[in-house]
């Protein structure tokens, strides 16, 4: 066991070292990231009046507030939400991601998202998953966050396994799961590894095997394998020329929004207790509507379905998440567990916690190799200059 312990450690050693530096920034980003989207809906909303003007008011229809969205607007959005708070504006979303809040009770359109808190997070984003890299270049820096995460995966299990107590005395608990005051450099930073890596083990675990399985599509493909499951294709990626993106635009330009009051109380009617329910916008007269009915917060698969309608108002496909396959329910899981969102805003308080977490982590593993190599050279130093003094000793006895 003595054996295996030091074998794990030389190995836990150089991957911290080599992959610390990228685990450094997707921790740091990670904690940035923890409240995005709540810090970006009080941000576009913050300065917009959407209150009803009376306790009686009632919200103007859908198709009121499309023909007024259109008429201060170029363009067809391709989704449509509205909120179950009565205060909530209504929103559009455009092509390029660009969002457009409307009064609900007026029709009048009161702006864009808040630009800055959006550019924001985006370059966060870009950082977190990309290292920053434009273009080209994300491909690179995906290979590398990607190796880094499953180098991150082996330090949590490894680290795990390191600061296990060899005796299960309080003393030796203590020594991993609580902070010491008073302790010089290297005792402290041993210390604040080792407590915040136990008490971080398990949410970090989640977090951090999530980020594979986003990273890499095996171990996407594997979580459906486990449940016994064939993985789904693929899904295709768009490389649209910008002509036939202009045609969707155009055709999307030309839907007529006749019936689509009667489609939207038929979704609302699907589920009680919703929060949230967003129209997106079929791409010809013909083509059904589909709909996504929210009962959660937005990052909560668990209480989010989609509903699709045909022009007659009859279901042509109802997916709760009830109905999905164990493996679909796993891998949607996963995903808002890496922001840990599936469970509410506790989940994510959790998830930017033990992201501040893994950040000191890292950081103090480094500074522990620091000091570690500085030892070495220190020794390797003093070893010749005391090999002569060895030798006259040994001669004078």
């Amino acid at each position: 066991m003595k054996r295996l312990r030091k074998i794990i450690f030389w190995c836990h050693l150089p991957v911290g070292v080599i992959a610390g530096l990228i685990i450094l920034i997707m921790s740091v980003t990670g904690v940035l990231l923890a409240y995005e989207r709540q810090i970006t809906r009080w941000a576009d909303t913050r300065s917009y009046h959407a209150a009803p003007p009376s306790p009686e008011s009632k919200r103007l229809s859908v198709e009121t507030l499309l023909a007024k969205l259109l008429e201060a607007q170029p363009d067809t959005p391709t989704s449509f939400t509205l909120q179950a708070d009565p205060d909530a504006p209504a929103s559009a979303v455009f092509t390029g991601g660009r969002v457009v809040f409307i009064n609900a009770y007026t029709g009048e359109v009161l702006g864009e998202g808040s630009r800055k808190v959006r550019g924001f997070f985006r370059v966060v984003t870009d950082w977190h998953r990309w290292l920053g890299a434009r273009s080209e270049s994300r491909s690179v820096a995906r290979a590398v966050t990607g190796a880094c995460n499953l180098g991150f995966l082996f330090l949590v299990i490894s680290g795990f396994y390191l600061w296990w107590p060899r005796k299960w005395t309080w003393s030796q608990v203590r020594n991993v799961i609580w902070f010491k005051r008073g302790l010089p450099g290297k005792a402290r930073d041993f210390n604040w590894h080792n407590v915040l890596g136990s008490w971080s083990v398990m949410p970090l675990f989640i977090i951090v095997l999530s980020a594979v399985t986003i990273s890499y599509q095996w171990a996407g493909n594997l979580v459906y394998r486990i449940t016994g499951e064939t993985p789904p294709a693929p899904r295709a990626t768009s490389n649209q020329p910008p002509s036939q993106q202009g045609q969707r635009s155009e055709a999307r330009a030309q839907i007529k929004f006749d019936g689509f009051n009667q489609l939207w109380s038929r979704a609302q009617e699907q589920v009680s207790g919703w929060q949230s329910i967003t129209l997106r916008m079929p791409t010809s007269n013909d083509a059904p509507v589909t709909f996504t009915i929210d009962q959660g917060d937005g990052g909560q698969p668990q209480k989010r379905a989609q509903l699709t309608l045909d022009r007659n108002g009859q279901i042509t496909l109802w997916e709760p998440f009830s109905s999905y396959s164990a493996g679909r329910q796993a891998r949607s899981f996963l995903r808002f567990a890496h922001t840990g969102e599936v469970a509410g805003i506790i989940g994510q308080t959790i998830a930017g916690i033990v992201s501040a977490s893994a950040a000191v982590m890292v950081w103090t593993g480094l500074a522990l190799s620091w000091r570690r190599l500085r030892e070495w050279l220190a020794r390797r130093r003093l070893a010749p200059a005391a090999s002569p003094l060895a030798e006259e000793t040994a001669k004078g006895d």
